[in-house]
C-alpha cells in the first residue's frame, strides 16, 4: 500500500476521556434503554445473568483489540488487523461486516431513541429515526474533535443520571415487604431452562459490542498505547456495573407481564420508583437519561462507522473517493454513506431483526479479531510491537473465537444466514471489484514462511512506518542516547566501508562488543539493502547479544559518502547513524530507528545538520525542540547565577537533567560534579512541562 501523505491522515485529537466516552456511550443505548423487556421475555429474570455473562464474553475481543489497536493504529482498526494478518480477502469480509454491523447497531439505537420520543410527542417512530440519523450524519460532518465533545456531555450526564436512579432505587427496595416482593420476583430465577440462557446471551450480547468501537478510530488517539487500552477496560467495567444494577432493578420492581417485551423498560421502571418527585420531573429525568444514551450510541455509531468506507477506499477495496477528507478534515463522503446504509436498514427491518443480526455479525468479527492476533503473534514480525499485548495468550484468544461461534449458532437461523449472506457478499465484492486492485497479502504468509512458504514483506515495511508515526515510548532512551552518542566530523569524500569500520571501532570500545562482529553486520546489512537510504541520510544498524543498552555514532560527511550500491542514492550521503543495540529487544531498536528516520524526513534537516557549529549543535538537529532547551551561561543574565556551581547543586525540576555541556570547543558529557563556568553553553532534556519550569528560571521567558 503506498504510503499516505500526511494531509490525508485524521487528526489526534481523542483523549482519554473520548475513548471511554465513545466506547461506553455506544454501550448505554438500546441494549439498556430498549432490550432488557424483549431479551427478559425470553429468560426471564435470568436476564441479569444473560447480561454479566455477556458482558464477560467480551473480555477476549477486547484485549485483543487492544493489542491490535496499539500495534497498529489505523482508522477501520478490524478491518485493517484482518486485512493485515490474514489477506485482503478476509479483510474485506471483516470491514464490511463491521461497517454492517455498527450501522445496524446505530440503527437499532435510533429506533429506542424514537420509542422513548413517542412518550411525549406522537410521532411514527421510524420517520422519526430517519430523521435524527440525518441530524447525526451532519454533526458528524463537522470533525472528530466537535463529535468527540458532544459524546462527553451526553455519556457523563447519563451516567449521573443512572447512578441517581440506581441509588433511588436502592432506598425504595430498602424495606422488608419490598424485599420480599423482589425475591418472588427474581423465582423461579431460570424459567425456560438453560437454553433460553444462552441464546439470550447472544441477543444481549449487542449490548457490549461498542467496548471495540474505538478499534475504528485509533488514528485519531493521542497515546494510543495508554488511552486505548484503558479507555475500553474502563468503559466495560462501568457498562456491566451498571447494567447488573439497573437490570436487577427492572426485574425487581415490575411484575413480569408488564417487564416482557416492554419497548422503554427504563420509563416504566422510573415511573415505579420515581413517583415521589414532582410530576414533570420524573418522566423528564428518565427519558430524558435514556434520549441521551440513545444519541451518544447513534453519535459514536455515525463516527465510527464511517471510517470503515474510509480504510476499505484507502487500500482500494472501495471507491477511492470515500477516502476523501472535507474542509474538517472528516471522511465526508463516507460519512453520507454510511447515514444513507442506516436509513435503508431502518425502513425496512424490525427491532428484534435489527439486535440479531448486528450480534451475529459482531460475534463473527470478534471471532476474527482473535484469530488477528494469533497470526500476528506467530509471523514473528519484529515491526509487529503493540504497547499492550494480551495475556494469557493464545488461550484467552482461542476462548474468544469458540465461544463467539457458539452463540452465533445459539442465536438461530436467521442470524445465522445473514450472517453467511454477508461473509458471500463480501468475498463476491472482492473477487469482482477489489482483486485486480490490490496488491498485499497479508501475515498469515509470514507465519506460512516459517514452514516454507511465500511471504509479503510489504506488510513488515507498512509496519514500520507505523512505528514511525506512533514514536517512542516514555522508556524508550532516545535523548539520552543522543546524548551519549559519538560523533566523527568528516570534511573529505569517504567510502562507506572506511567510515563503518571507524564507527565499529568506536562502539566497540564503548561497549566491549567484538569490532569485527559490528562492522560484518553494517556492511552486510547495506549489501543485502536491510541498510535505510534515502534524501542524503544512511542508517546502518545492528543487534547483538553482547550488548544491554544501544549505543549511537553520528557521522557528519560534509562532502559526501560513496555508499557502494549498485544504485546510487538520490543524493550524496551527508549523514549516517549507525546503531548498535541488544537483540533481545527487537521493538525498542526498531521504535529508535523510525525515531531518527521521522528526524531526517523534517523540512530542513539536511540545511541545519550541515550549518551546525559544533557537537551539541549536530545532536540538537535530531532533538525534538519541545524536549530540549539551550542555555548559555553569561554575566547578568539569569543563567549567569549558575556559574561555579555544581550541577548537583542546581535543583532542576523533576523530569529535567542536564545532558550536555559545550565548552571552548568541546563537548562534555557531565556528571553531578561538573563545575560549570561562564560562556558555557547547556543542553537541557526533559519533559515539556519541566523545561517550561526551567526556561522560566533561566531565560526569564
Amino acid at each position: 500500500m503506498p504510503l499516505l501523505a500526511r494531509g490525508k491522515r485524521l487528526a489526534k485529537e481523542l483523549s482519554l476521556a473520548d475513548v471511554f466516552a465513545i466506547s461506553a456511550g455506544a454501550m448505554f443505548s438500546s441494549g439498556f434503554f430498549l432490550l432488557p423487556g424483549i431479551a427478559a421475555a425470553e429468560v426471564g429474570p435470568a436476564v441479569v445473568l444473560a447480561y454479566l455473562l455477556a458482558g464477560l464474553l467480551v473480555v477476549p475481543a477486547l484485549l485483543s483489540k487492544a493489542e491490535l489497536c496499539t500495534a497498529m493504529p489505523r482508522a477501520g482498526g478490524t478491518y485493517y488487523f484482518l486485512d493485515r494478518s490474514m489477506g485482503p480477502m478476509v479483510g474485506t469480509v471483516g470491514g464490511l461486516g463491521t461497517w454492517a454491523a455498527l450501522v445496524l447497531k446505530s440503527a437499532f439505537a435510533l429506533i429506542g431513541m424514537g420509542a422513548y420520543l413517542e412518550l411525549f410527542v406522537s410521532v411514527p417512530i421510524r420517520p422519526l429515526a430517519i430523521g435524527l440519523t440525518v441530524l447525526f450524519v451532519v454533526i458528524n460532518l463537522v470533525g472528530a474533535r466537535e463529535t468527540s465533545r458532544l459524546q462527553r456531555v451526553l455519556v457523563f450526564s447519563l451516567l449521573a443520571v443512572l447512578t441517581f436512579f440506581i441509588f433511588a432505587a436502592i432506598a425504595q427496595l430498602a424495606g422488608p415487604a419490598a424485599r420480599e416482593t423482589a425475591r418472588q420476583r427474581f423465582t423461579p430465577f431460570l424459567p425456560f431452562g438453560p437454553h433460553s440462557l444462552v441464546s439470550t446471551m447472544g441477543l444481549v450480547f449487542v449490548s457490549f459490542m461498542g467496548i471495540t468501537k474505538v478499534a475504528s478510530i485509533p488514528e485519531e488517539v493521542k497515546d494510543p498505547d495508554r488511552n486505548i487500552p484503558l479507555g475500553m477496560a474502563l468503559s466495560l467495567g462501568v457498562a456491566i456495573l451498571f447494567y447488573v444494577l439497573t437490570i436487577g432493578i427492572m426485574v425487581a420492581v415490575l411484575p413480569a407481564d408488564e417487564l416482557y417485551h416492554d419497548l422503554t423498560p427504563v420509563a416504566t421502571a422510573g415511573r415505579a420508583l420515581l413517583g415521589w418527585l414532582p410530576a414533570p420531573l420524573e418522566p423528564v429525568l428518565i427519558v430524558g437519561a435514556a434520549i441521551t444514551g440513545f444519541a451518544a450510541m447513534a453519535n459514536a455509531g455515525v463516527m465510527t462507522a464511517s471510517r470503515y468506507p474510509l480504510a476499505l477506499a484507502r487500500d482500494r477495496i472501495m471507491p477511492s473517493g470515500l477516502q476523501e477528507l472535507n474542509r474538517f478534515r472528516s471522511p465526508g463522503r463516507s460519512i453520507v454513506l454510511t447515514g444513507t446504509l442506516m436509513i435503508l436498514f431502518l425502513a425496512t427491518l424490525e427491532v428484534e431483526t435489527v439486535a440479531k443480526l448486528a450480534s451475529a455479525l459482531q460475534l463473527l468479527i470478534f471471532g476474527m479479531v482473535n484469530l488477528a492476533v494469533i497470526v500476528m503473534r506467530e509471523s514473528r514480525l519484529e515491526a509487529y510491537d503493540p504497547g499492550f499485548r494480551s495475556p494469557l495468550y493464545p488461550w484467552v484468544q482461542i476462548l474468544g473465537f469458540l465461544a463467539s461461534m457458539w452463540l452465533i449458532v445459539e442465536i438461530g437461523l436467521e442470524s445465522i444466514l445473514f450472517t453467511a449472506g454477508i461473509v458471500v457478499a463480501s468475498v463476491a465484492w472482492y473477487r469482482w471489484y477489489a482483486r485486480a486492485r490490490v496488491e498485499r497479502e497479508g501475515a498469515m504468509y509470514h507465519v506460512f514462511e516459517r514452514w516454507g512458504r511465500r511471504r509479503f514483506e510489504g506488510l513488515d515495511r507498512e509496519l514500520r512506518q507505523i512505528l514511525k508515526e506512533k514514536g517512542l515510548r516514555e522508556a524508550d532512551p532516545f535523548e539520552g542516547l543522543l546524548a551519549n552518542a559519538l560523533l566523527l566530523d568528516l570534511p573529505d569524500p569517504a567510502r562507506f566501508e572506511d567510515v563503518a569500520a571507524r564507527a565499529a571501532r568506536a562502539l566497540a570500545a564503548e561497549t566491549g562488543s567484538s569490532e569485527r562482529d559490528l562492522l560484518d553486520t553494517f556492511l552486510e546489512g547495506t549489501r543485502l539493502g536491510v541498510t535505510p537510504v534515502s534524501h542524503g541520510v544512511a542508517l546502518p544498524h545492528a543487534r547483538l547479544r553482547a550488548l544491554t543498552e544501544p549505543r549511537l555514532v553520528l557521522v557528519r560527511a560534509r562532502k559526501g559518502v560513496d555508499m557502494g550500491l549498485e544504485e546510487e542514492p538520490d543524493e550524496p550521503i551527508r549523514a549516517l547513524f549507525f546503531l548498535a543495540s541488544p537483540r533481545t529487544d527487537a521493538g525498542r531498536h526498531l521504535r529508535i530507528l523510525a525515531e531518527l528516520a521521522g528526524r531526517v524526513d523534517d523540512e530542513g534537516f539536511m540545511g541545519a545538520w550541515l550549518a551546525a557549529r559544533h557537537e551539541v549543535e549536530v545532536k540538537e538537529v535530531l532533538l525534538r525542540e519541545e524536549r530540549f532547551l539551550t542555555v548559555e551561561i553569561r554575566p547578568g543574565t539569569p543563567a549567569g547565577s549558575l556559574s561555579g556551581r555544581c550541577l548537583a547543586e542546581l535543583e532542576l525540576p523533576r523530569g529535567a537533567l542536564v545532558a550536555l555541556v559545550h565548552r571552548g570547543g568541546r563537548t562534555l558529557v557531565p556528571s553531578g560534579s561538573t563545575r560549570l563556568e561562564p560562556g558555557d553553553r547547556l543542553t537541557i532534556l526533559g519533559e515539556p512541562e519541566a523545561l517550561a519550569g526551567v526556561r522560566s528560571r533561566l531565560t526569564g521567558r
